[in-house]
């Protein structure tokens, strides 16, 4: 926990932070607040649609007034111009962000953006104080070993300020994209992660299970192990969905991203958490909850929600397949089994415009923050109540102007909640 996060009776602090980065023209800006106590929200936004052009000074280093700079990244491709870094705004008061979370490779129509770990080794060179997390590197697409090299490697060069989630992605990145059969079997998550943390200590792989063989069996192969160490104890979360692999996060991770939380659907998941912990002996141990939600900010809070509707037709209907949409199950467990098949048919059969409007507003509601500031606030302490450690906080498919005013918001309604540190 960062130093400035005081702990409050009988609750983890809350708190909004995070640049999200994008492969998107976007620019997005957030001052900081003199004498703000307490991590403020920002984020790089998602603009509507993928015909922004950035700026002729894009590629600039602009500088900053009140102690930040905003250094954009630009990469020309046949395509045109894809910024890969979003905009990352440099603090000098650490007060202001403490972590920057990188999406993995993320899967756009038929198009698949960049790196995360290649993205945060050039923010590491941009800042100093701020953590940085994956979120996340997908499990089919890194050996244990590489992902432990990754992982050692930006720790060292951002001075122990790397955070590692994982997890499993989903069918069609896994086997359209990398060519490596989906397996989301919690058996093969857990030799995986083994292995990482095996290597991460710096102990010799002599890793022989059902899931992965290091080295190699039959090669006669000596184990090797890492000649650099990182420069402290590297934090693994884990992304799950079901309720196994929460469990799972629970036993072995060191924290939960979680994805559509919903404060009033996800008591037992949070209890699971609890129970898997105490059984694995760790439950003295810190773990994080960290929920990623939507951001809209507006006086009527369906109007907001409409923003967002695009956002959720995307991961409810077109997300994995037919049969394995995780994000679409979730939203039958939650008690919305016609509208999310609803959702998943109309855009399965390519009516976009058809699976937004048929997303329910209550869904929408119960798992992102949409409306006013008070309203905001309300939801925020409900989250923190839910036993959420962190939100994160994502103003989905808003120009940039819009998107900063929104966390603008939602940092001041954090600040009236009570819920931050």
């Amino acid at each position: 926990m960062p130093p400035h996060l005081a702990r409050r009776p009988n609750h983890t602090p809350i708190s909004c932070h995070i640049l999200r980065f994008f492969p998107h023209p976007v620019r997005a800006r957030f001052r900081p607040r003199p004498g703000r106590r307490g991590p403020a929200a920002l984020s790089a936004p998602t603009p509507a649609d993928d015909q922004n052009e950035p700026n002729d000074d894009a590629n600039q280093v602009v500088p900053g007034r009140d102690g930040y700079h905003s250094t954009p990244a630009l990469l020309r491709t046949s395509a045109g111009p894809v910024r890969i870094g979003g905009t990352v705004d440099r603090y000098e008061d650490p007060r202001d962000v403490y972590r920057v979370w990188v999406p993995k490779g993320r899967k756009l129509t038929v198009r698949v953006a960049g790196d995360a770990a290649t993205t945060l080794g050039w923010i590491a060179a941009q800042t100093s104080r701020i953590g940085l997390g994956a979120a996340v590197m997908q499990i089919p697409a890194r050996t244990p070993a590489m992902t432990a090299m990754t992982a050692v490697t930006l720790d060292i060069l951002s001075g122990g300020r790397f955070h590692l989630g994982l997890g499993v992605s989903g069918p069609a990145v896994s086997e359209g994209w990398h060519g490596v059969r989906f397996n989301p079997s919690l058996a093969r998550t857990r030799e995986y992660i083994e292995i990482v943390r095996t290597a991460l200590r710096g102990e010799r792989i002599d890793h022989h299970g059902p899931q992965f063989s290091v080295p190699l069996a039959g090669t006669g192969y000596r184990p090797l192990r890492l000649s650099v160490h990182p420069a402290r104890p590297v934090p693994i979360y884990l992304a799950a969905v079901g309720p196994k692999g929460i469990e799972l996060a629970g036993e072995i991770a060191d924290g939960w991203l979680a994805a559509f939380f919903s404060p009033e659907h996800s008591a037992g998941r949070v209890a699971a958490i609890r129970a898997a912990r105490e059984a694995a002996g760790r439950a003295g141990d810190r773990f994080e909850v960290i929920a990623t939600v939507a951001l809209s900010v507006g006086d009527d809070p369906q109007a907001a929600a409409d923003n967002l509707r695009d956002y959720f037709a995307l991961y409810l209907g077109g997300m994995g397949t037919r049969e394995r949409n995780f994000y679409n199950l979730l939203a039958r467990e939650m008690g919305y089994e016609e509208q999310a098949a609803l959702v998943q048919e109309r855009y399965l059969s390519r009516d976009r415009a058809g699976a937004a409007a048929a997303v329910p507003f209550e869904f929408m509601d119960e798992t992102a923050l949409v409306g006013p500031k008070g309203r905001l606030a309300e939801r925020l302490r409900a989250y923190a109540d839910a036993g959420v450690d962190t939100v994160t906080l994502w103003p989905v498919g808003q120009p940039a102007a819009a998107a900063a005013a929104a966390l603008r918001t939602a940092a001041s309604a954090l600040d009236l909640a009570g819920a931050g540190g």
